[in-house]
C-alpha cells in the first residue's frame, strides 16, 4: 500500500488521492521545522469529512499520551503514530524503556475509554464531545 506522510492541507490530500495513495498521515513532522504550524489534529479534522471515504487517514505529531490517542481516534483517525514517548522511555530506562512506554500508553488509553464508557475503540467517535 502507498501511504503519504506530511499531509496537512486539502491540496496535499487531493494530490494523494490523485496519485492513488491508499492512505495519508497527517503530520507536521513533530513541529520541529515549522513550530508555528497548525496543530495536526485541527488539520485532520478538516480533512476527515472530505477524504475518509477515499483513503485511510492517520495522524502523527504531538501525541504523547493515551488520552491523546483517544482524542485523535475520536476525531476520526484510523491509526496514530508517535515517537517521542518511546525515545524518552529508552533514554530513561534503556532497552526496557520502550516496553514501559507501551505499557503506560495502553493503561492510559484503557483508562480514557473506561472513563468515557466506551467498550470498543469504534465507540470513541460517539463518546467524546467535539
Amino acid at each position: 500500500n502507498l501511504v503519504i506522510k506530511g499531509v496537512v492541507n486539502e491540496n496535499d490530500a487531493r494530490r494523494a488521492v490523485d496519485l492513488g495513495a491508499d492512505g495519508i498521515i497527517v503530520s507536521n513532522h513533530g513541529g520541529r521545522q515549522i513550530d508555528a504550524g497548525e496543530s495536526t489534529i485541527n488539520s485532520m479534522q478538516r480533512l476527515i469529512p472530505k477524504f475518509e471515504n477515499q483513503l485511510t487517514v492517520m495522524i502523527d505529531s504531538g501525541l504523547r499520551s493515551g488520552p491523546d490517542i483517544a482524542r485523535c481516534i475520536a476525531a476520526g483517525a484510523k491509526f496514530t503514530f508517535m515517537g517521542r514517548p518511546f525515545m524518552y522511555g529508552v533514554g530513561a530506562l534503556g532497552s526496557k524503556g520502550g516496553e514501559q512506554a507501551i505499557t503506560l500508553l495502553q493503561k492510559q488509553f484503557t483508562q480514557s475509554m473506561e472513563q468515557l464508557g466506551c467498550e470498543t475503540v469504534d465507540e470513541l467517535r460517539k463518546c467524546i464531545i467535539k
